[in-house]
């Protein structure tokens, strides 16, 4: 490459400026001499030499993601498959690179949300801590801290306002969000609480946990106001239905239970899992049509609601709920499946596992469209922005990575 006069004469000088600041003075001297260079060094030089090599570390890594979406993208031409520009953001799907690598926990992490309308994600971890995350800078903002082990949970209600935590430590925390403190602990737990979820309302909070025990928490007063009991083992996860009448609920008793929000009844207990069942999710309204497509049925005659779980078995089964029967099940991972959560387009699921994958999974067609290498350890956690097309995951790596959809 052939410099002009005067960028020789600019990069002397940042040279220059670079030798004398470090205190390289003979060399300094001599290059001064040598590069027959006047008078004093501009301060507009100053740090010159060090900037450019920063941001041309940063330009290359620029360059590298690009060339990777370059790579994708001719790969997805040379399949067949439809540009972005041809697909609605219902059918945007996460792809690497991972827009964003948060480090920052000392332990593995345990769980992650987006938060329902603001910029901001959480993150929970084995190190007792709660973090918050901006998703489109790629800054860190805060912690919270409260819990005396691990944090296994998290879950914000419908406005935002509220974070719901709960922990090894037995207790679950309500937080408020706008402040960061800690409003309520409700304490009743027996042994490691495990999961939480509110209500559509935001008035009530369900948690479980290892005490193979469900109960409903009044938000507004902390108090506990009903306690499910029925699991054999330890209870992993609770989700509660969109419409708010039911509970979900898996255990290391290998079943998955529906419950009746209002009597406390057992409405479902559902056995096909071979092993402990780590996750279950709800499927929203628009993906009732792909699950029936799937299940080969109408969605008239089966009205559902339809329930997704699955566990250390390594599969994912679809249930339709009234019937309490298997619709179809899911095989890919090499284990441990950790997570399962519906896009919101309704069109695909995406699971995440001790394979160090995230998938995706075509619904209707029942395939695994595609495979992330997500982690370098087993992937704990996901989630899914709901107005946004970002995927945020969580490792035992103790790093949180954020996906961008397209």
């Amino acid at each position: 490459m052939v410099l002009s006069q005067r960028q020789r004469e600019e990069l002397n000088k940042a040279i220059a400026d670079y030798l004398k600041s470090q205190g390289y003075t003979k060399t300094f001297e001599q290059f001064k001499e040598e590069s027959e260079l006047q008078g004093e060094i501009d301060k507009k030089y100053e740090d010159l030499l060090q900037k450019k090599w920063t941001s041309v570390i940063r330009l290359q890594k620029k360059v590298h993601d690009l060339e990777k979406k370059l790579s994708e993208a001719e790969s997805e031409i040379n399949v067949g498959a439809p540009s972005r520009d041809k697909r609605s953001p219902t059918e945007w799907i996460p792809r690497p690179p991972a827009k964003y690598e948060f480090p920052g926990h000392r332990g593995p992490v345990t769980c992650v949300k987006f938060h329902p309308i603001y910029a901001q994600m959480v993150s929970a971890s084995e190190d007792a801590t709660i973090k918050v995350w901006d998703y489109e800078s790629g800054e860190f903002e805060r912690t919270m801290k409260g819990h005396t082990n691990s944090v296994q949970d998290l879950a914000f209600d419908a406005s935002g306002k509220l974070l719901a935590s709960c922990s090894h430590d037995l207790q679950v925390k309500l937080w408020d969000f706008t402040t960061y403190e800690c409003l309520k602990t409700l304490s009743g737990h027996d042994h490691n609480v495990s999961s939480v979820h509110f209500t559509p309302s935001g008035d009530f909070l369900v948690s479980a946990g290892r005490d193979q025990l469900i109960k409903v928490w009044e938000v507004s007063t902390g108090y506990c106001v009903k306690t499910l009991a029925g699991h054999q083992q330890w209870v992993r996860m609770v989700r509660v239905s969109p419409d708010g009448t039911l509970i979900a609920s898996c255990s290391n008793d290998h079943s998955v239970r529906v419950w009746l929000v209002a009597t406390k009844e057992c409405k479902a207990d559902l056995r096909e899992h071979e092993n402990v069942v780590e996750a279950v999710a709800w499927a929203p309204d628009n993906a009732k049509e792909a699950v029936c497509q799937a299940a080969g049925g109408d969605a008239n005659k089966r009205p559902g609601p339809y329930l997704v779980s699955a566990g250390r078995d390594r599969v994912i089964k679809f249930w339709d709920t009234s019937a309490q029967l298997c619709l179809f099940t899911l095989v890919g991972h090499d284990n441990w499946v950790r997570a399962v959560l519906f896009h919101p387009g309704g069109k695909y699921l995406v699971s995440c596992s001790d394979d160090k994958t995230i998938r995706v999974w075509d619904l209707a067609n029942k395939r695994n469209t595609k495979t992330l290498d997500a982690h370098s350890h087993f992937v704990t956690t996901i989630d899914f922005h709901k107005k946004s097309p970002y995927l945020v995951s969580g490792c035992v790596d103790q790093t949180v990575k954020v996906w961008e959809c397209r």
